[in-house]
């Protein structure tokens, strides 16, 4: 006897599939037609949903909806010196990163944080050669399906692909992460759970200071923070602000400027924002 609970382990994964299954036996449906069934007719708990509407949604989006935009990629230029990859390895928690010659459309291999780190206090790190640690970039465009591409990592073991657009300039990048998480959601990694802070500096972008800001931070806590007056008559978080100044729920990337400060959003699902970049606007 199988004492799981639907939905965990496997046989509980095949026990929710086989409900779903009952419930729409009788003919080819729809995709719309599933959706309304599984959020209406089937006794799923709302995680199950959530979970089964991913799966559904993520053979329809594509790599452009979802993927990391040029300007927010983080990259190691081909000409650093060790110390300074080795800086901006620790100070970004990722695992990847694409390696760069004279600009962001020149993108030469991936660097995986494990490689360089193995030469970590040994004297070979001076005269080290980045270019024998590098991986192929896998190159994928805007256009291609979630599905198709997790198929693809899947069948190549990549984590990581740079986006490229129909001019072959490179348009962002995506990793197998950013895949999963369109089924199962958010996925918080030891890096993210240790930036839980509401509002905090994140290094200068273009010459200015630049700060991390949750969306749920509220707009009182911000004011604070940045002596400033944002109204916080109508909305209480940042979040909610920046999707009135837009007037929808805007994409990763996207960028909407009031109040003496640029908003980029740098982390956001299909329903709601995560995470902002805030610079204020001098000009």
């Amino acid at each position: 006897m199988n004492d799981k609970p639907p939905g965990t382990g496997g046989s509980g994964t095949r026990g929710l599939i086989a409900r779903v299954a009952r419930a729409i036996r009788g003919g080819p449906w729809s995709r719309k037609e599933i959706q309304a069934v599984i959020q209406t007719e089937v006794d799923l708990d709302a995680e199950e949903k959530s979970m089964l509407a991913g799966v559904l949604e993520v053979s329809e989006t594509q790599v452009r909806e979802v993927m990391v935009p040029r300007s927010q990629m983080i990259v190691i230029e081909i000409e650093q010196e060790f110390d300074e990859m080795l800086s901006l390895i620790v100070a970004s928690g990722h695992s990847r990163f694409p390696v760069i010659g004279a600009d962001r459309d020149e993108v030469l291999g991936i660097l995986l944080a494990k490689d360089l780190l193995r030469y970590f206090g040994r004297d070979e790190a001076r005269q080290l050669t980045i270019q024998k640690l590098l991986r192929p970039a896998a190159v994928i465009p805007e256009s291609k399906r979630l599905n198709a591409l997790l198929k693809e990592f899947r069948a190549s073991h990549n984590h990581m692909a740079i986006v490229v657009d129909e001019y072959g300039g490179v348009a962002g990048l995506l990793t197998i992460e950013d895949v999963l998480e369109e089924i199962v959601g958010e996925i918080d990694d030891e890096h993210d759970q240790q930036e839980a802070a509401f509002i905090r500096p994140d290094g200068d972008r273009n010459g200015k200071p630049s700060f991390a800001v949750r969306a749920l931070t509220r707009v009182e806590e911000f004011n604070d923070y940045f002596e400033c007056a944002l109204d916080d008559d109508e909305y209480d978080t940042i979040g909610g602000l920046v999707m009135h100044e837009l007037g929808r729920l805007p994409r990763r990337g996207e960028s909407v400027t009031f109040g003496g400060f640029e908003f980029a959003v740098i982390k956001a699902d299909k329903r709601r924002i995560d995470a902002l970049q805030v610079q204020r606007n001098e000009s």
